[in-house]
């Protein structure tokens, strides 16, 4: 039996319980700064306010002031944090990481430097750990199409842990794994982080459609926007696939459970698509902000982070001109307040980062 520290009782954090107490490990919850209403609910009668849903009776409690007895007989941390809380994390844990302990993360994004390179979160967390144990504590993280609430319900999930130490994902995998908690692993962490980053980007593109279908009044009949949406997704592939590639990561991943698997269950519902809807309505983005308060939109917070390094690339003539049209499309609708538009001649186009298409150049007619 293993000690797990989860810190962060958001929705994915908590519903990793599961399986872990389903394998007997014993899981220790602990609460963020932002989470002391969702340890207290916790507290009072085991239900999770956000999964609504009881938590396993052996997972024990803790607020963000009892961090260190919650992480002191941990062998492996799970992040369940959300992008905007990598560095406050690595500060949080800095003084009580150890070596041998092993880190696993949940959280989605890319994190931009000044000058406009991309960096994984791994390598961001790793940053903030002691020099002395830095080395010994492998940071491995999860990908693929999960959605919190079935993972609580005990359905079958499949995702990817990935990590450059292998024998970590080995003892990692043994775990977590279940009978409808699936695992496969994976070296390519570059790929894997860049595909789970973007796919949030690309559903809340992919959510704009369901906003431009009511705002022409629904679907008529069976013409429901379905071809509109299927496009953007394929092209969000295409843009995935040329990123990953960029920055050195592997394209089989993009066709897997981080690529296209995740971004697939991603477009099915959540605040993605709900920030997209109502941009595609028209809403005004700080309206549309404002409408969501409370959730974090991790779309929004990647293109945020993300567009502008891709702008500071092609300035620097890294990237074509004419690289990334649907994710530089979407920052301009959903930070700069831009109209969705019909920018189907923009997609599809010969790649100009090294890459052999299979697909031939088109353009609308």
């Amino acid at each position: 039996m293993a000690c797990i520290a989860i810190l962060g009782a958001g929705v994915m954090g908590s519903a990793l319980s599961y399986p872990l107490t389903d394998n007997g490990h014993a899981v220790h919850l602990i609460g963020t700064h932002l989470d002391g209403p969702i340890i207290a609910r916790c507290k009072h009668d085991g239900v999770h306010p956000r999964l609504n849903r009881q938590l396993p009776p052996s997972v024990r409690l803790f607020t963000h002031h009892e961090l260190p007895e919650g992480l002191a007989d941990a062998d492996v941390i799970a992040l369940g944090i959300n992008s905007r809380g990598v560095e406050w994390a690595g500060g949080a844990l800095a003084p009580h990481v150890r070596a041998g302990q092993s880190i696993i993360m949940v959280t989605k994004g890319l994190w931009a430097t000044e000058h406009g390179h991309l960096r994984i979160f791994p390598d961001v967390l790793a940053d903030w750990l002691p020099p002395n144990v830095r080395a010994t504590i492998p940071i491995a993280a999860i990908g693929g199409p999960s959605i919190a609430g079935e993972l609580a319900a005990r359905r079958h999930t499949c995702v990817v842990f990935t990590c450059r130490d292998q024998a970590a994902l080995d003892y990692l995998a043994g775990l977590f794994a279940t009978e409808y908690y699936h695992i496969w692993t994976s070296t390519d962490i570059v790929g894997v982080e860049v595909c789970v980053a973007l796919k949030n980007i690309y559903a809340l593109g992919i959510g704009f459609v369901l906003g431009l279908l009511e705002a022409a009044g629904g679907p008529d009949g069976a013409a429901a926007m379905h071809n509109y949406a299927a496009a953007l997704f394929a092209q969000g592939l295409v843009e995935i696939s040329q990123l990953v590639t960029h920055l050195g990561g592997g394209l089989e991943t993009v066709f897997s459970l981080p690529g296209a698997g995740d971004l697939y269950v991603t477009t099915q519902g959540g605040r993605n698509s709900r920030m997209g809807r109502l941009l595609g309505m028209g809403t005004d983005p700080e309206a549309a902000v404002e409408q969501l308060a409370g959730e974090t939109v991790e779309g929004l917070d990647a293109v945020v982070q993300i567009a502008p390094a891709i702008e500071q690339l092609i300035a620097r003539g890294v990237l074509a001109a004419d690289a990334f049209p649907l994710l530089r499309h979407i920052y301009a609708v959903a930070v700069q307040g831009m109209p969705v538009a019909p920018i189907f001649d923009q997609f599809f186009r010969q790649p100009s980062l090294g890459l052999k298409s299979t697909l031939p150049v088109a353009r609308s007619r």
